[in-house]
């Protein structure tokens, strides 16, 4: 957490959509911009999986944030424009409430006694947030991969409230492909003999299973492609550890090395599993028995919906089914096909191709529109 960061009670008695039911819940968030004279400038912003809220520096904190070059003064997300708020989810460790904090019933950790986490629950905590600012009606929900889910499942639920939707890199529910690598990481980390049945220490934990099943995740988030490009046959300095035959030897190597050390010093064990999980178990049908039924409680005026061509987690052709889905159903949507090299996690990394779409979207003419004033469209396909 940051010193910008906010955290408040949402809740006192919330009920889990998979049974049970927490005593206490509360969320951390983060804020830029602010709310204009017609309060109709509020963007809601859903995070993937392992980012914190905070997403971009502030006044109160001028550390850069997991998408600085997105949002703030004069960028792509104009925060002279707009009123941006980013949830850290429920079930996550940066301050909402999840399986690493305290339960108020025993003074320990949740661990693996946190109720079964779902994207539905992490909509309706935020929506109980929106409610405790005052914000009446959001101008755009939005998410990325994990957070794209979350929008979708907020748009439908709390359709009145939404005049716009986002969704970059994310889907209506998760491809066999995609459980079958998160249910493997899930595997590592449980089968690592520090896990102790999600009874760990809090200072302690499955660094090993965590390493691991990390560096599975990094290896999904890009591309062969990118791989290729970025660390070919290259090999460490050093020639690798002489001590030890089998260790890291090429550039590729290092980088997951690195990569996962690092997030393993930070992220906690249980939260990591409950948020994997709940992705798995998202599906949008459930909210009306079929994809174009729970669509069709979206009341958004307006959609953007983007993929990348060499997204192997969620593949392009998920997203082409939710913008044609939408546009089936009347919305005016903007889609995108990313020809960017970075898969999965090029929202976080393609500036040259996310911020010039994104600045598009959320044009001034974008704000000044009133609700009767939007037409809708024939859907647009870009890219």
């Amino acid at each position: 957490m940051t010193k910008a960061t906010r955290i408040v009670r949402v809740a006192d008695h919330f009920a889990m959509k998979r049974g049970g039911r927490l005593s206490e819940v509360q969320l951390a968030y983060e804020t830029w911009g602010e709310r204009n004279d017609q309060d109709n400038n509020s963007i809601l912003l859903f995070t993937g999986l392992s980012p914190s809220a905070h997403a971009a520096a502030s006044p109160d904190d001028a550390t850069p944030g997991w998408w600085e070059w997105m949002i703030g003064p004069g960028k792509p997300i104009d925060t002279d424009l707009y009123h941006v708020i980013c949830v850290n989810p429920l079930g996550s460790c940066f301050g909402s409430t999840g399986p690493a904090s305290m339960n108020p019933a025993s003074g320990k950790p949740y661990g693996p006694d946190f109720p079964e986490l779902s994207i539905e629950d992490m909509s309706r905590s935020a929506h109980a947030l929106v409610e405790l600012l005052g914000i009446a009606r959001l101008h755009t929900v939005m998410g990325v991969s994990l957070g794209g889910m979350t929008a979708l499942a907020y748009a439908i639920e709390f359709a009145d409230q939404v005049e716009q939707l986002v969704s970059l890199c994310s889907a209506m529910r998760a491809e066999a492909s995609a459980i079958a690598i998160r249910s493997l990481q899930r595997e590592i980390i449980r089968n690592d003999p520090a896990w102790e049945g999600g009874r760990y220490a809090p200072a302690a934990g499955p660094v090993e299973g965590m390493r691991l099943a990390r560096k599975l995740g990094i290896i999904s988030y890009r591309s062969a492609l990118e791989w290729r490009e970025r660390f070919g046959h290259e090999r460490v300095p050093a020639g690798g550890d002489p001590a030890d035959g089998f260790g890291p030897e090429f550039q590729v190597e290092s980088y997951l090395e690195a990569n996962a050390r690092k997030f393993v010093s930070y992220f906690d064990a249980n939260c990591y599993l409950a948020l994997s999980r709940c992705m798995d178990w998202f599906d949008v049908a459930d909210f009306g028995g079929t994809d174009e039924a729970a669509l069709a409680r979206i009341t958004a005026h307006r959609a953007l919906i983007v993929g990348v061509e060499s997204d192997s987690l969620y593949p392009l052709h998920q997203q082409r089914a939710l913008a044609d889905l939408l546009c089936e159903l009347g919305r005016d949507v903007e889609f995108v096909a990313m020809p960017s090299i970075q898969g999965h996690d090029a929202f976080l990394v393609d500036r040259d191709r996310f911020a010039p779409v994104l600045r598009s979207f959320f044009g001034d003419d974008a704000l000044l529109a009133e609700k009767e004033q939007y037409q809708v469209s024939q859907c647009a396909a870009a890219g």
